[in-house]
C-alpha cells in the first residue's frame, strides 16, 4: 500500500445573526490521506490554522506532503519517527507536531480499514485488569465527560446557564461533567461549584476548569482546597501552561488532583510536568499531542507515575473518535472529554456527532468499525467547506 495523495480542506459554521455561545467553528482545517488501494484515512487538525495546515500538508509539494507521498502507511509509528525526524533541526513542537498528528490519526485510520479492526484493538485492546474495575460494563464502554461553557461572562450568567446546561444533558442520560467558571472571581468559582454539585447529586463525576486563570499559587491553592467538599475528580490548568514551577508548589498543597494538557506536544512535556509539575491527571489532545501513537506512549509513561490520562477534546467527532479508541485501550482513563452538541449552536458540531459512536446512558461502547470509525459524507464536507481565500479563519480564536 501507497500514499498516493494527501488534502486539506477547512470546515466552518455559517455567520450566525444572534448571539451565541464559544461552541462555534470559525474554520477547522481536517486532512484525509489516500492511497493506491482506495483506503483513506481522515483526522481533524484542531487549533492549526487553516492557511498553515494548508502549507504543511495539502498535496504532494506541501511541507510534510512531500515526505509522505509513496509511503507505506503502515505502520504509523514509522510514519510519526520519519516526520519528526525531519523537523529535529527545525521544529520539535507547535504547529508541526499538531500536523504530525493528524497524519499519524489519519494513518491509524487505514490501517484499521486495512486489517478490518477498530484502531484500539491494534494499540493493543481493552487492558483493564479485572480487579481495577468496578463492573464489567467497563470492559464494554467508555465514559465522556461535558465540558459547559456559557454564552455570556457576568456572575449571574455563568452560574444560571451552566447549571442548566449540566441539568439538561443529566437528564439526556450523561453521568460526567466539567464547568468551566473561567474569567470569574474566587466566590463565584466556588458558587459554581456548590450549585452544579447540588443539582446533579452525589454519584456524577464533577470536574472544574478556569482556563489558566492565575499567576499566583496562594489563590489557586485557597479556592481548590474549598473546592475539596464538592468531590471534584479534577481541577483543569489554574496556571499558566508552560509554569511547571508553579504546578509543583501547587500540587504540592492540595488533594484535588490537578490537570493540564490541552496545549501539550510530545511525551516530553507530558513528562515533565508529571515528574517536576505534579500534575495528577494529563489531558492531551490526540492531534496536538503528536497522534495516537505518541497518545499511546504518554498513557505508558502515566501508569506508573499514577498519573490518569483523560484525553482532551473542545471541538468536534471526528476528534473524539480518537479520543475514544485511546480511552478503549488506556487502562488509566476513566473519562475523555467532549462538547455536547445537544447544547450549544454550533450546526456543523451536530452535524459531526450525527455521525459519531452514540452516546447511550451517558457512555460510549468500544467501537467495531474498522478504522477510526468516522466518515464524513461530501454532502456535508460541500455544505461547511470554507474557501481557501478564507484561510485565516481560526477555529480557536486566542487571545
Amino acid at each position: 500500500m501507497k500514499i498516493t495523495n494527501i488534502e486539506v480542506f477547512v470546515l466552518g459554521d455559517p455567520q450566525p445573526d444572534h448571539e451565541i455561545d464559544m461552541a462555534r467553528v470559525d474554520g477547522l482545517a481536517f486532512v484525509r490521506i489516500q492511497t493506491d488501494e482506495g483506503i483513506s484515512g481522515l483526522s481533524e487538525i484542531f487549533t492549526v490554522p487553516p492557511g498553515v495546515a494548508r502549507t504543511v500538508l495539502d498535496g504532494p509539494d506541501s511541507f510534510l506532503g512531500r515526505l509522505l507521498i509513496g509511503e507505506d502507511p503502515i505502520h504509523p509509528e514509522r510514519i510519526w519517527q520519519k516526520l519528526y525526524n525531519s523537523m529535529l533541526h527545525g521544529n520539535r513542537r507547535g504547529w508541526v507536531i499538531i500536523c504530525i498528528g493528524a497524519v499519524d490519526v489519519a494513518c491509524w485510520d487505514i490501517y484499521g480499514k486495512a486489517l478490518g479492526r477498530p484502531v484500539y484493538e491494534l494499540l493493543g485492546g481493552a487492558v483493564r485488569a479485572s480487579h481495577q474495575i468496578e463492573s464489567e460494563a467497563q470492559r464494554q464502554e467508555v465514559i465522556p465527560y461535558c465540558t459547559i461553557v456559557s454564552d455570556r461572562w457576568d456572575r449571574e450568567s455563568v452560574l444560571k446557564e451552566q447549571v442548566e446546561r449540566v441539568v439538561r444533558l443529566r437528564e439526556l442520560g450523561y453521568r460526567a461533567f466539567k464547568i468551566e467558571p473561567m474569567k470569574q472571581p474566587p466566590a463565584t468559582i466556588i458558587e459554581l461549584t456548590r450549585r452544579t454539585r447540588q443539582a446533579v447529586g452525589a454519584d456524577v463525576t464533577l470536574c472544574v476548569d478556569v482556563g489558566y486563570l492565575w499567576n499566583d499559587v496562594g489563590t489557586a491553592v485557597s479556592v481548590i482546597n474549598q473546592l475539596a467538599e464538592f468531590d471534584i475528580a479534577f481541577f483543569e490548568t489554574p496556571l499558566p501552561v508552560d509554569s511547571v514551577a508553579a504546578y509543583a508548589a501547587l500540587t504540592r498543597q492540595t488533594r484535588v488532583p490537578i490537570a493540564m494538557g490541552e496545549h501539550t506536544t510530545t511525551r516530553w512535556e507530558f513528562l515533565q510536568m508529571m515528574d517536576e509539575g505534579g500534575i495528577g491527571v494529563a489531558q492531551p489532545y490526540m492531534t496536538t499531542c503528536g497522534g495516537l501513537t505518541e497518545a499511546k506512549r504518554i498513557v505508558e509513561l502515566a501508569q506508573p507515575r499514577g498519573v490518569l490520562v483523560c484525553p482532551g477534546n473542545w471541538s468536534t467527532s471526528v476528534l473524539g473518535m480518537a479520543n475514544i479508541h485511546l480511552a478503549a485501550y488506556s487502562p488509566i482513563t476513566p473519562i475523555y472529554e467532549s462538547a455536547p452538541a445537544e447544547v450549544y449552536w454550533s450546526p456543523l458540531r451536530k452535524a459531526l456527532q450525527e455521525l459519531a459512536a452514540p452516546v447511550v446512558n451517558g457512555a460510549v461502547g468500544f467501537p467495531s468499525t474498522p478504522g477510526i470509525g468516522i466518515e464524513l459524507p461530501e454532502d456535508l464536507i460541500k455544505h461547511f467547506l470554507i474557501a481557501p481565500s478564507q484561510a485565516w479563519q481560526y477555529h480557536d480564536l486566542q487571545s
